[in-house]
């Protein structure tokens, strides 16, 4: 017998139609799938209601994938598979498993010799390297930068000088309330030639795309990016 799968499918970005970012082949198989695991199963409730399902929703098994699950718990999960079946993981937005905790589920279905099927959809970090104009050969994502003004004007400088020494794009994100204090603190920390890019509310009617140089945005009027989700980049010149 065959070993199962884990089927790897990605969640909207924001308030948009499935028909504009999920494939129709995806969005199939997503809604034939009757066990899911899920970083949040509210979340992943409200994309399965959104795709439609086969089955009633309180049909479907949503295993949630809490900080606090162990690998032997993840491990009971997938245990099932190795004498077939599939699984659905999803993120609470855009591709499981990347700069996602869905990654431990990859990890132990390979332990297991399960298959892992990634499958189409959005992704914030490629859509926003994609639009920026940016380098898109050498990018590192860092996750989120330090809360503390002192800590992360102090981190900003250090990928700056990074971005500088290996001609690399820098992405990050930060927590929506606080975007504005982390724009400002990109136009006081980087140099005037770093170029900055700012994508907000990707794949949504909102969506809003802009790179310029440091110098440039001080010239112009902030972007509103209060409680919106944002993704940040920034190339430092040679």
């Amino acid at each position: 017998m065959k070993p199962g799968t884990v089927h790897l499918i990605p969640v909207g970005l924001g308030d948009a139609p499935p028909s504009s970012w999920l494939p129709e082949d995806v969005r199939l198989l997503a809604a034939r799938l009757d066990t899911y695991i899920a970083e949040n199963a509210k979340t992943a409730r409200a994309f399965l209601k959104l795709i439609g399902t086969a089955r009633p929703l309180q049909e479907i098994t949503i295993h949630t994938l809490s900080k606090d699950v162990d690998a032997r718990q993840i491990r009971q999960w997938l245990e099932p598979l190795r004498q077939g079946g599939e699984i659905g993981l999803v993120s609470e937005a855009g591709c499981p498993a990347v700069a996602d905790p869905g990654a431990r589920v990859a990890a132990m279905a390979h332990s297991l010799g399960l298959r892992v099927a990634p499958w189409v959809g959005p992704s914030s970090l490629l859509l926003g390297l994609m639009a920026s104009g940016l380098d898109g050969q050498r990018f590192t994502f860092h996750g989120y930068a330090p809360v503390r003004p002192d800590e992360r004007a102090r981190t900003l400088k250090a990928w700056e000088a990074a971005s500088r020494q290996h001609s690399q794009t820098q992405l990050f994100i930060e927590t929506p309330y606080r975007n504005d204090a982390m724009f400002q603190s990109l136009l006081q920390t980087l140099k005037g030639d770093t170029q900055l890019c700012v994508a907000r509310s990707l794949t949504t009617t909102d969506e809003w795309i802009r790179t310029h140089s440091i110098a440039e945005w001080k010239q112009k009027p902030a972007p509103d990016l209060a409680k919106k989700p944002a993704l940040f980049l920034f190339l430092a010149a040679r």
